[in-house]
């Protein structure tokens, strides 16, 4: 486990030109991933609808992480809702969610237009084979280092925020702002629009358009989860702190 000292130097290498297509390679032959694959392929094959497919956990356990959902795995019936439901209803489920992730994924998945059939599509189900290979890249070097692989991939998605919104939706934009910009940890019982504020009185939230500043966010961010006792991973509240009480889907 590296310490504050070896955070940015950690970091800097899993960024360096090559780093991420020579994990992949290395994990494209991995036999772990590959038998979770024709697990999923098998499964989809079998199930008679969508319905039927996303409550197998061959299929669960394979689609919420390569999706980015990795953490939802115990919640097939916030999965069957969200991933069927229509991502364009500006009033529906996934509008009203504050993990903008589920959106994001449906969208990704479309079941609600192509049904079983996009679970069966080989492109598809490269795509998932692609995100498992992506996270257990993630997974090493947060292993290696706490906070790298979230760095690595805030730096894909941080353009993506144009709102406060955005990225109090987004796990990963929230953890690594939160923490970059010292904000304390018990703001999630506060209610969103409160967060919100918090943030941007910190941030210039155009900053995350700017190659340069996020790189500078990144590497404060490694910096602070190296230095905490609980790691990257006690970084951030769970993002159920979003929902008032009894939650959206009571």
């Amino acid at each position: 486990m590296g310490d504050a000292a070896s955070a940015i130097p950690a970091l800097r290498r899993a960024l360096a030109s090559g780093a991420e297509g020579k994990a992949l390679a290395r994990l494209a032959k991995d036999p772990q991933i590959n038998r979770e694959m024709e697990g999923f392929a098998k499964a989809a094959a079998k199930a008679k609808d969508v319905k039927a497919a996303l409550r197998d956990p061959k299929i669960l356990n394979v689609l919420l992480p390569a999706l980015g959902l990795p953490d939802a795995v115990g919640q097939p019936g916030l999965a069957l809702r969200a991933l069927t439901a229509d991502p364009k209803k500006s009033d529906g489920l996934l509008a009203r969610l504050p993990d903008s992730r589920w959106r994001a994924a449906a969208a990704t998945l479309n079941l609600g237009e192509r049904g079983i059939d996009a679970l069966r599509d080989p492109k598809v189900q490269a795509s998932l084979a692609d995100g498992l290979r992506r996270m257990a890249w993630r997974n090493e070097l947060e292993a290696g280092q706490p906070g790298t692989g979230d760095a690595v991939l805030f730096r894909e998605r941080a353009a993506t925020a144009k709102t406060a919104y955005d990225v109090l939706g987004d796990p990963v934009l929230r953890r690594v702002l939160t923490t970059a910009l010292g904000l304390p940890q018990a703001i999630v019982v506060q209610p969103v629009e409160t967060q919100a504020r918090a943030l941007t009185a910190r941030l210039d939230l155009d900053k995350l358009q700017n190659p340069r500043e996020v790189a500078k966010l990144a590497e404060r961010y490694v910096v602070a989860a190296a230095g905490s006792s609980g790691g990257a991973a006690g970084a951030a509240p769970p993002l159920l702190g979003l929902f008032p009480a009894g939650g959206l889907l009571a």
